[in-house]
């Protein structure tokens, strides 16, 4: 992917953030990574979200973390994505967000229970949370790394959340899931306790969305596209 390519595409997943109300405003962020180049696009520091442009996207280098071509301060969360980046070989696609049910399990220090499907399908296991740690330097990346589980998402207590996949528009799907589970979760509690799905089964759900779920959309070649006119 050419680096305009991946600026237009983290510019796309930042305006979704606030699409979809996961943000109030200049909080959060998305970033997505280019392995083969070795280059990362963040969200600028304290810009508003209605006048994000992919140019506006910072560029940074994975190893250095040096920003490479940008007028702005990338956001200040770059550490982190950072970190996880260098830690997570698979990983191409990171969002932070303090969407409002999300952080109300940070808040609590609670882990989002594996109560329902969704939960099983996308995540594959409770959504953990980090207990509290300060921003300074790689803290918040290394409690991530220590706290998370085969789940793509974390909490992070009194903060927020962070979901990442393999690419900037993965993440921001995640993390889109992630808030409406935590918004089902949360009234289940009050009626009494969200009732966890036993691990084998949820293994199912995961095994199923995975492997089954969707369309397998064939290659286009001349003998399956269609012709106009006949």
């Amino acid at each position: 992917m050419d680096l305009m390519e991946l600026r237009e595409q983290v510019c796309l997943a930042n305006k979704l953030l606030a699409e979809h109300g996961l943000v109030c405003l200049h909080s959060g962020n998305v970033s997505g990574l280019d392995r083969e180049s070795g280059r990362l696009v963040i969200k600028p520091s304290g810009v508003d979200y209605e006048t994000l442009t992919p140019e506006d996207m910072v560029a940074v280098g994975l190893i250095t973390g040096k920003v490479l071509d940008s007028r702005l301060r990338p956001s200040v969360d770059l550490p982190h994505h950072l970190h996880l980046y260098r830690n997570l070989p698979g990983v191409q696609g990171i969002t932070h967000t303090h969407s409002t049910y999300a952080t109300a399990w940070a808040a609590a220090g609670r882990a989002i229970p594996l109560c329902l499907t969704p939960i099983a399908d996308h995540f594959g296991a409770e959504i953990p949370c980090a207990p509290y740690v300060d921003n300074e330097g790689n803290n918040i990346g290394q409690a991530i790394m220590r706290h998370r589980n085969r789940a793509p998402a974390i909490l992070l207590a009194n903060h927020g959340a962070f979901t990442w996949g393999p690419t900037a528009i993965d993440s921001i799907k995640l993390a889109i899931v992630l808030e409406d589970v935590a918004k089902k979760a949360f009234l289940a509690a009050q009626l009494g306790g969200p009732i966890p799905i036993p691990p084998d089964e949820a293994r199912k759900w995961y095994d199923r969305y995975h492997h089954g779920y969707g369309q397998i959309v064939p290659p286009r070649t001349p003998s399956t596209v269609t012709r106009s006119g006949g």
